[in-house]
């Protein structure tokens, strides 16, 4: 199958020039300057009015943002802290999957594996900024096991993820303690060497 098949693609809200941040405006923008560690960082999105003549695609939990631009198509879930007013910038395509066939999350762990990436690079089009069409979105080969498999592969993928959080906290740990025994033995060092 594909992308298009399972699900609706937009392009983001077709903001004219710069994004101004109106803290009195009537919808949260989210930018690709948003995205961190795999999520939406809420608190950095900028509000404003929206200025366009078209009608807001008003983002919901489930949603999927997929960068349009760049070296990286990455794809993005929107979560159940999302605001009711939330559109994405026109740097994104925002992705809305029929949930009676496929899991947003299970569609979003897919479009960000090797081969769907692949697929995207070797579609993308321009010189400097490459940037992909919906049409080669729409076009993405997609694989769509029955729903009781997609919900234990989504399992899986959340231990998975939560395990690699743990690993890199404890590698930050880690580190923090051999650079605080570093600092005892050369503070040391400096009281036997005056």
């Amino acid at each position: 199958m594909q992308l298009g098949d399972l699900a609706s693609i937009q392009a983001g809200y077709p903001f004219r020039g710069k994004i101004a941040d109106l803290p009195e405006g009537e919808a949260l923008v989210v930018q690709m300057r948003d995205i961190a560690d795999g999520g939406i960082d809420w608190a950095s999105c900028t509000r404003t009015a929206l200025t366009g003549k078209r009608a807001p695609n008003w983002l919901k939990p489930g949603d999927l943002l997929v960068a349009a631009r760049g070296s990286h198509y990455y794809a993005i879930e929107v979560d159940s802290q999302a605001e009711d007013h939330c559109v994405a910038a026109p740097h994104f395509y925002v992705v809305k999957a029929q949930m009676e066939r496929i899991l947003p999350r299970y569609l979003c762990w897919l479009i960000n594996q090797r081969p769907c990436q692949r697929f995207l690079e070797q579609n993308a089009e321009g010189s400097l900024t490459k940037s992909i069409r919906r049409r080669v979105l729409e076009s993405l080969p997609i694989t769509v096991p029955p729903l009781k498999r997609q919900h234990q592969w989504v399992g899986l993928i959340d231990t998975l993820s939560q395990e690699r959080r743990l690993l890199h906290e404890q590698l930050a740990a880690n580190s923090a303690l051999q650079s605080a025994l570093a600092a005892d033995l050369l503070g040391h060092q400096d009281e036997r060497n005056p």
